[in-house]
Order: C-alpha cells, then structure tokens, then sequence
C-alpha cells in the first residue's frame, strides 16, 4: 500500500487538517514552536504538519489535540472529515 503523502492526498485531508490545527492554534494564541513543545512534536514536524505536508499519526493528532484543550474529533470535524 502507497504512504499518503501530501502528493497522493487528492482530497486535500491532510491541507485541511493542518489548517483546522492552525486555526485553533492561533485562536488560543500559541506560537507554532509552544504548541509543538506542549505536544512533544519537533517543530519543524509540526509545520509540516500545519501545511499538510506531513501525514500525522493518530498518537500525534492526540497530543495536539491535548495541547489545544479540544477533542481529535473537534480538530477532524472543523477539517471537514
């Protein structure tokens, strides 16, 4: 099975995942470096992941999510997904 990388992601989920993350990031006024520490994310993984550059895990997309005080299921929905 093909990696779903940002190439093969003809529907945009990880682009709009990333935005739903970057949204909710800015609403609570945290710089992309304080939310990828309070996720223990590298930063650098985590703009990737803002672009939708990066397929994130479901381990991942939850420590996120605890950084932003907010469900995974309220990240995914605001993603349309």
């Amino acid at each position: 099975m093909a990696r779903l990388s940002s190439k093969l992601d003809k529907e945009q989920k990880l682009v709009r995942m990333g935005a739903a993350i970057r949204a909710r990031r800015k609403l609570l006024g945290l710089s992309q470096e304080g939310l990828a520490i309070t996720a223990g994310i590298e930063r650098s993984n985590m703009g990737k992941i803002e672009r939708g550059e990066n397929n994130l895990s479901v381990l991942n997309l939850l420590r996120i999510s605890d950084a932003l005080a907010t469900r995974a299921a309220d990240i995914l929905a605001d993603a349309g997904l």
